[in-house]
This record gives C-alpha cells, sequence and structure tokens, in this order.
C-alpha cells in the first residue's frame, strides 16, 4: 500500500518515546534523533524500491521531526579536519583492485576535493533526473567534474579539477568506479554485493560514509596521540569538508 505520511509520523513519535521497541511496550527506551531519521531513511528507501515514493517533506512527517530534534538532538561535536597528508594515508588502507575498495575511495576524493556533505554524496546520480530522490549529478570533462547539487537555498555548483597524481585524483577515482562497476544511469554510489563481486542498484546510506571516514581514519593512525574511543568520537563524514576548507 502506499505510505501514509501521517502513519509515519505516528511510529516515529513512538520510536522517540521508546514505545516501538518492545510491541508496543510501556517504558522501552527512547531512540536517538540519529537513529530515528535512519529509520526515516530506511523506511523512504524501502518504499522506493517497491515503486511507492514517501514524501518525508510531507507537513505530518516535518512537523514531527522538528518537534523532536527541537526536544532532544544533542548539541552538535565538533569534527576533527583530516589533513591531505591525512587523507593519502587513509586511501592506502582501502582494499586495492576490489569494487568496495574503487567505490570508498572514489567517495573519499570526491568529497574531499568538493567539500561535499555525506547526503550530497551518496545523493549524486550519473546524469540529470536519472532518480526521484536524487540531490544531484555529476558531468565528468577533460578539465575535471561539475557536481550540481540541490541544497535549501537552491542549486549549486562545485568544480573539481583533476589532480596531479593518478593515486590521488577524484575524477580518476570516479571513473574507475563508473567503470568497473559498470554503472551507466541512477546512482553514483552504491552498495556492494554478492562478497564483492557485485553491484545492488539500490544508493548507498549516507550513513556509510559517516563509517568509511572513521574506520579509515583509525586503521591509518590519523591522531595517533589520542585514545581509540577520543578518535573514534572526532572522525565523522564533516571530517572531509572540514579538512577540504582548511
Amino acid at each position: 500500500m502506499p505510505p501514509d505520511p501521517a502513519v509515519v509520523a505516528l511510529y516515529i513519535r513512538a520510536c522517540a518515546s521508546g514505545s516501538s521497541n518492545s510491541a508496543g511496550a510501556r517504558g522501552g527506551k527512547p531512540n536517538t534523533v540519529s537513529t530515528i531519521e535512519r529509520r526515516l531513511s530506511a523506511l523512504s528507501s524501502s518504499y522506493s524500491q517497491a515503486g511507492l515514493p514517501l514524501d518525508r517533506s510531507a507537513p505530518a512527517i516535518a512537523s514531527v521531526l522538528a518537534d523532536i530534534r527541537n526536544t532532544r538532538a544533542a548539541p552538535p561535536r565538533q569534527k576533527e579536519a583530516v589533513l591531505p597528508e591525512e587523507l593519502v594515508a587513509m586511501i592506502e588502507t582501502l582494499e586495492r583492485g576490489t569494487l568496495r575498495g574503487l567505490r570508498d575511495r572514489a567517495m573519499l576524493l570526491i568529497g574531499f576535493a568538493g567539500g561535499l556533505r555525506r547526503s550530497d554524496i551518496t545523493g549524486l546520480d550519473l546524469g540529470r533526473d536519472q532518480t526521484h530522490d536524487g540531490r544531484g549529478w555529476i558531468e565528468i570533462s577533460d578539465k575535471g567534474i561539475l557536481v550540481t547539487l540541490r541544497g535549501k537555498t537552491g542549486w549549486r555548483e562545485v568544480e573539481i579539477g583533476r589532480g596531479s597524481s593518478e593515486a590521488t585524483c577524484p575524477v580518476a577515482a570516479v571513473n574507475a568506479w563508473i567503470r568497473f562497476a559498470r554503472l551507466a544511469k541512477g546512482p553514483l554510489f552504491r552498495r556492494v554485493t554478492g562478497r564483492g563481486k557485485e553491484v545492488g542498484p539500490g544508493r548507498l546510506n549516507d550513513q556509510e560514509v559517516a563509517r568509511l571516514v572513521k574506520k579509515t581514519a583509525l586503521a591509518a593512525g590519523v591522531r595517533g596521540d589520542l585514545s581509540e574511543t577520543e578518535r573514534g568520537a572526532k572522525f565523522a563524514a564533516h571530517s572531509l569538508r572540514a579538512g577540504s576548507a582548511a
């Protein structure tokens, strides 16, 4: 059945109160704002794959979500900026010659070079107007990549030039991912399935970008002067944007 925004709104409010965690039993642990947003993203993705898009901007959903954010959201933590030499070390921790490694390399490099948000990265399509849930698209030329993004205040363009080294060139990395993943249309960054040998049709969740940054930063020993727990809390997808602006 088509998704009913009013029912979805009731569900996320139940998540915030904790009554959705144990078949409606009282005293359940309330979900965090990030968990609720991930569940809403999962619902939207599932409905989309079934050909029944969920309008997350519907008043019933938007008002409940805004209320939850205002009353439950924790103050944002300052994320550590990733420096160019640290990014190189992070890339070196990725698996070479694998689809997952090629995809992750492309995401890190285009995210850093363009100062993109995690939702910008995973919201990209291979071309204009190819999906209903896309946030933008890429155009590759001899000069580099032109990224067109939809934001809260309208459309904007980000130009990403070719790197001086093939190993750290965002254009080369994106081209390699597209070629070996055999992509022609739709979402640019997708899940790698089948034990790393196949590429699924669905768009990658933006939380995967945050996990990727954190995982590679830890593996590369970035900020080794801190404990692993402290380092894990300091690095996320915003570290790419912060590093590009540094």
